[in-house]
């Protein structure tokens, strides 16, 4: 009887186990030092008591170890109160919110990236019409580049033929406020790729302080939520790329100009970056993953103050020749000056030769006058205006603005001389005692914003639910 009872309890304790086998197998290992599955690592190595660490977490280990001058035999002496942890006691260390189910086969199916996934440049341009006020041009330009640089992307995907496209990096020109980063937000947003966006400015030589070339790919990849194949479809926007430019007549060391420049060219032509996952700087204990760039979209912007006297002189310059010596001043009134920038402007600027031949595709931005202004005050489908009518209809108040209130908004940006940006911060001052008062009355049915409000020398007007407007003073 004893020993029938000893099998049974054999049998139960077997089946036991095999069932939490069975539970374990639904899970994905998760490396116990970066807390990442093993469907985003690779094959872990597997410790006593079910530690998991992967292969970048475990060689990071070991180089820490290697590269320390500690003692690690005399650690424990100089650390009388400090006990070592029991292993068997780190899985329960593991929240068990942390852990990752395995996925379905069904589930590990991508979608594969096809031209449909890309709307023709057309669509690209209807698209950006909706948001992005004027500059006609641009959004022609910046339409048709992106269409061909997802093309190439599946020419080269698909090794489709023995044709090899370059790549179409672009450069755009544009005065500060013309609308750089917002066109390229709203691109990123209609053809849902991630978008990293950078300032020039805090990129110096690796070594340096400051962030190194290589951050940019880091912030892309933290716009994809860590997934590389994402990132390697998405777009990298470097503003205030004129603040790299070469240094005249210095001796010493440019690491924020010229070398940024160098350092930059094969990031923009394709390369493999070993780049942190989860932060956006290398150290020990942060893993790393590779990235390549070859299909990564990089748009540069820059506002290149003192171009036009570059373009203006080149120009000049050409007219004072020959028979049109006549016309030698003809340009100095030019305001399209910008749109007459060739590769030899710009790299007498300071732009390298090497970066430049890196991004083929140039283009500029229109300045904002005061019409285009008032058209970007009411007409795109996310207008400053709209936002406001929509904060005050929650408090069932309707605002209007008269038509002269917009013209000397767009007259005080055009002073700031900050373009569009200027704007929501004019409005925001003149919003602010409004949409403090409101709630307190409910009598308020309708505000006008005057010309005079605007100008101080009067008020808007209120109009009271069912009575005549006043105009407060």
């Amino acid at each position: 009887m004893s020993e029938d009872k000893d099998l049974l309890e054999k049998e139960k304790q077997g089946r036991e186990t095999s069932d939490e086998n069975t539970k374990e197998d639904e899970y994905e290992k998760v490396c116990f030092m970066c807390r990442r599955p093993e469907s985003k690592t690779g094959p872990m190595i597997t410790l006593p008591q079910n530690i998991h660490i992967c292969t970048e977490c475990m060689q990071k280990s070991f180089d820490t170890m290697n590269n320390s001058n500690m003692n690690y035999g005399d650690l424990m002496s100089h650390m009388p109160n400090i006990s070592m942890m029991d292993l068997s006691s780190i899985p329960n260390q593991v929240s068990e919110k942390q852990r990752v189910k395995k996925k379905k086969k069904t589930e590990e199916k991508k979608q594969e990236f096809t031209m449909k996934d890309v709307p023709p440049p057309h669509k690209i341009k209807e698209k950006l019409d909706e948001y992005v006020i004027g500059q006609e041009h641009a959004k022609k330009v910046i339409s048709v580049g992106v269409y061909n640089h997802y093309k190439r992307v599946l020419s080269a995907e698909q090794k489709n033929g023995e044709v090899e496209i370059a790549k179409s990096n672009m450069l755009m020109i544009g005065p500060t406020g013309s609308g750089k980063t917002y066109l390229v937000q709203t691109l990123a947003k209609l053809l849902d790729v991630p978008l990293a966006i950078t300032d020039a400015t805090s990129l110096t030589e690796a070594g340096y302080i400051g962030d190194d070339i290589e951050s940019v790919v880091s912030k892309l990849l933290a716009a994809a939520d860590n997934d590389v194949e994402r990132a390697e479809h998405g777009i990298i926007f470097i503003d205030e790329i004129d603040k790299i430019a070469k240094k005249k007549n210095t001796n010493q060391r440019d690491v924020s100009g010229e070398a940024v420049q160098q350092g930059m060219l094969k990031l923009l032509e394709g390369s493999d970056v070993e780049v942190p996952v989860g932060a956006n700087s290398k150290n020990a204990m942060v893993p790393l993953t590779t990235v390549n760039t070859s299909n990564i979209l990089f748009i540069c912007g820059g506002a290149f103050p003192d171009l036009e006297e570059i373009i203006k002189e080149r120009l000049n310059k050409k007219a004072a020749i020959g028979f049109q010596a006549d016309l030698k001043d003809k340009y100095d009134n030019d305001k399209n000056l910008l749109n007459k920038v060739t590769v030899e402007d710009l790299r007498m600027f300071g732009m390298v030769p090497e970066f430049l031949g890196r991004l083929p595709i140039i283009f500029t931005l229109q300045g904002l006058d005061e019409d285009m202004l008032v058209k970007i005050l009411k007409e795109p489908r996310n207008a400053i205006l709209k936002q406001y009518e929509k904060l005050l209809e929650m408090d069932e108040v309707k605002l209007e603005f008269e038509e002269n209130a917009l013209r000397a908004i767009a007259k005080k940006a055009l002073e700031k001389d900050t373009g569009a940006r200027a704007l929501r911060a004019i409005l925001e001052e003149y919003m602010l005692d409004i949409m403090y008062e409101i709630p307190k009355d409910d009598s308020i049915g309708e505000v006008i914003i005057t010309k005079e409000y605007i100008e101080h020398t009067g008020g808007p007007k209120i109009l009271l639910r069912g009575q005549e407007p006043l105009l407060l003073q």
